[in-house]
């Protein structure tokens, strides 16, 4: 068979937009929106902004340049060019498919401040007293440095709708956990 009729999957496809390439933690459930509080939003569209006007014209330069240069087989800088022009314009499908579903909460705005909900920061006790406080927050705004979760997370999903005085059950990697829910409180998150 011409190779002309057949596709090979080199990893360097551009119909790609990277979703395949995400941990799990990063995928979205199937047919829901992209929750993100305003601050994530911000962000996103500031990556999008940066790739579009500044590193993508940049990198396009690059490469016409290498172009002119003669022989592309053994230039570098065309080689590498196009290659990280492939990763900037799979970055920006992924960014705009991400921004076209994104539904924005803002946190200071919920109205049943004594339940969790997407934008919420418990505090949570566990089984041997330590306290932790974490922000309930979109996939793309994940930090658990910061205390931010996704909001599809096993812990996440355990809190949604619980309230003060509350003790849920979920199954983290060290297996199941029971942690009681000390605060529930709804501010800015910060960038």
């Amino acid at each position: 068979m011409s190779k002309a009729f057949t596709r090979e999957a080199d990893g360097d496809s551009d119909d790609s937009d990277g979703d395949e390439d995400l941990q799990p933690a990063l995928k979205l459930p199937q047919g829901t929106h992209n929750y993100i509080t305003p601050g994530g939003h911000a962000r996103l569209k500031a990556e999008l902004d940066h790739l579009l006007r500044t590193e993508r014209p940049h990198v396009v330069e690059i490469v016409a340049w290498a172009a002119s240069n003669g022989d592309r087989s053994e230039n570098g800088d065309y080689i590498y060019g196009k290659k990280r022009l492939r990763e900037i314009d799979r970055r920006i499908r992924f960014l705009t498919k991400r921004l076209d579903i994104a539904q924005v909460v803002d946190p200071t705005r919920q109205e049943s401040a004594d339940q969790v909900f997407f934008g919420a920061t418990v505090t949570i006790g566990d089984e041997q007293g330590e306290e932790q406080t974490y922000q309930i927050v979109g996939v793309d705004e994940t930090d658990i440095a910061r205390g931010r979760i996704s909001w599809v997370s096993p812990l996440a999903r355990a809190l949604l709708k619980a309230r003060e005085g509350d003790t849920v059950r979920f199954q983290s990697p060290a297996g199941w956990r029971e942690v009681d829910v000390l605060a529930v409180e709804y501010r800015s998150i910060e960038a």
